[in-house]
Parts: structure tokens; sequence; C-alpha cells
């Protein structure tokens, strides 16, 4: 294994072998009498690893929990995976992914977790244990990206969800200045070494990203968009709606926060980046790309279609920044979620002082949010 990470007192680090063909890097809290405790599991998102749980994980041993955050498929430290542009995208699929954290619950020796909790692009792996296994994953946290539910089948056209539309794209390039999709950029085969051998560096690549994304960047100021449509889509930031020219790091770079910004940044000092910049100075970022990829190409939307018309039923929250735009980034699946998609929603939270990083700006805020629910959503 690499160096070990410097971590909070009360957290270790480990490797769960035998997973669905991974040897799964996890951090936990709460160990010492597992045994005894209800299991919770986090799911990062990215680009991050089972790191940027750290603030929350102590709060909720505290609690009375079992914590375990992993470094999930194509991230940090867990290994199984083949990070090639050209290799099989199919073990990177959301069911995969939900067969991981299955594989990880099994291998903690329990037949269920008070609950999987998401952030960024692990809120709709969560959001589909609980789909898929509600018998298992008792109750369900998103963060940051709302579930607007699962897809429609192919033989209702009339009812295709937004993002499936070819034309967005070309709409997208039509305007002035011409515009792309991030979720396309990620998808190019140019996009990890953009990123990974960028001009300013790894390191200052992710300072300014997240940067760029949170509640410190003060134009961060969103709201609820009219519809996909590429005029609506383009009043977001450049770090979701790009330039059509500008790969990633050079649409961060000129957000870079100065000296000053980054020695007064609290939630993310230079030597809690460095964790970060490492990992992913090591491994690229093509493992997390490819989840990307497999929503961009569409070609395994079709096991996903078996779920649809199907409700999350198990308790639900949902817990975003104030000043994210993940919530609004798909038009219409903020409401979706609250209205349809999760039947027993038991808290909606936009907290205030946080932008897209929510549990490592605001780690206070969410480690109550969170404890509070789990009690909730505890069976009586």
């Amino acid at each position: 294994m690499s160096d070990p990470i410097a971590l909070p007192a009360g957290i270790r680090s480990r490797l769960v072998s035998g997973i669905n063909g991974l040897s799964m890097h996890v951090l936990e809290a709460g160990f010492e009498d597992a045994g005894r405790r209800l299991c919770v599991l986090l799911l990062h998102g990215f680009p991050e690893l089972a790191y940027s749980w750290r603030k929350v994980m102590l709060p909720l041993a505290a609690a009375g929990f079992h914590v375990v955050a992993p470094d999930q498929r194509g991230y940090g430290r867990t290994t199984g995976w083949a990070g090639d542009y050209d290799g099989d995208l199919a073990p990177f699929r959301i069911l995969n992914l939900v067969r991981d954290t299955l594989g990880l619950v099994a291998a903690l020796g329990v037949r269920s977790v008070a609950a999987v909790i998401g952030h960024d692009f692990g809120s709709p792996v969560a959001a589909y244990c609980a789909l898929a296994r509600p018998d298992v994953f008792r109750a369900v946290g998103l963060m940051s990206a709302p579930f607007g539910g699962p897809p429609p089948p192919p033989f209702n056209p009339s009812a295709g969800a937004p993002g499936d539309s070819a034309d967005i794209h070309a709409d997208l390039a039509s305007l002035d200045p011409p515009r792309k999709h991030y979720h396309w950029y990620y998808s190019t085969r140019a996009a990890d070494t953009d990123m990974r051998d960028c001009r300013q560096g790894i390191h200052d690549f992710l300072r300014a990203y997240y940067h760029h994304k949170s509640a410190d960047w003060k134009r961060n100021k969103p709201f609820r968009l009219a519809g996909w449509t590429a005029v609506e889509l383009a009043k977001m930031p450049t770090y979701y709606i790009m330039e059509r020219g500008r790969g990633m790091a050079e649409t961060v770079a000129v957000e870079m926060p100065s000296a000053a910004e980054i020695a007064a940044c609290r939630w993310l000092p230079d030597d809690e980046l460095r964790v970060y910049s490492a990992e992913f100075g090591r491994t690229g970022f093509q493992g997390g790309l490819n989840w990307y990829r497999c929503r961009t190409s569409g070609t395994h939307n079709a096991e996903l279609e078996i779920f649809s018309a199907r409700t999350i039923d198990v308790p639900s929250c949902f817990i975003a920044g104030a000043s994210d735009w993940g919530v609004y980034q798909k038009p219409g699946d903020f409401e979706a979620m609250q209205k349809r998609a999760c039947t027993r929603m038991i808290g909606c939270h936009l907290i205030e002082g946080a932008g897209h990083w929510v549990q490592q700006e605001q780690p206070e805020a969410v480690s109550k949010l969170l404890v509070r629910f789990l009690h909730e959503s505890a069976p009586g």
C-alpha cells in the first residue's frame, strides 16, 4: 500500500478483499465494537475519495454507528479495476457499483445497514442501492445530486429523459461563445491527460476546481432552470457548461484562489488537499471518468429501465449546499425527487455557507442533519 494517510484519531484505514473483484480500501470509525453498532456506508463522488468523509465520520460514530467509507471502484487505494480508456466500461456501470456496495456489506459481516449516504456521483449509486435492495439498505441519504427517478423504457419516447437529446450538444455549440456539457467532456479520451498533466500541476488544478465549486467562489448563486435547453444550461458556471475550446484544467485556472484565499480556506487546508493530489497523481482520473462515460454512452441504460416507475420507499433525505449548482444542473430532478421518486423523504436541506463539497465545507451542520436522519429513520 502507499504511504499511510494522516487521519484523525479514531478513524482507521484498511483493505477489505474479495468484493466483486476488488480489494477495497475503506476508512472506518466506531469499529472498536462494530458488532454491536448499526452500520452506515458513505459513498463519495468525483473527484473525491473516502477521505472526503473524514469530518463527519467521528460525529456519526459518537452517535453510536459503525461508519464505513470506501474508495469506490476507479478511485484511490481500491484495486482490482482497470483505468484504461479502451478497456471494458461495464464494470463501471451503476448496477455494478451497487454490486460493489452490496459486496462490501457482506464482507463487513452484516445483513443490512442503517443507511447508505452518497455524495455527488455517489448519490445515484446510493439511490439505486435503496431502489434495488431496500432490505439491505434500510435508509438512503442523497447529497448534492438529486435523484429524479429511473429512466423511462424506450417504448415510451414521449417520456424521454432530459440529457438524452442529441440536439442539446449542437445547440450548446451554436452559442456565443460555443459551449459544451462537462459530462461529455469528461467522456473524451483527452480529459484524463488534460487534468492529470495540466500546465499548473495537479495540486493547483484541484485547488482551483474545489474552490470554483465551493461557497468560497462568491458567484455561485444557483437557481432553478426553466428546462433542458442550451440557453438555460448556459446560465450555469463554466465548470458545468464549459467553453467549447477549453478543458477543465484551463476552465478552472482562471478562478485559482489567491495565496491569501488559500491560507484562509479552513475546510480544505493544503495538507489535506495533498491527500487528493497525491492519490489522483498516482492513479489518474480515468477510473472516475469511466462512470461518466457509462452515463453519456447510454450503453447500460437498458438495465436501469427495468426500474422504470419504481420509487425509493425507504426513508430518505437530501442535503446540499445552498451555493451548490448541482441541485439544479438537471432541471426538474430536485422537484421530482421530492414529489415522486422518494416516497418517504423526511428531510430536504440546503445548507448556508456550503457549495458542492457540503460535507467538507460545513461538516458540523451535515453531521447534525445526518445523525437526526439516522435516528428518525430507525425502525421504531
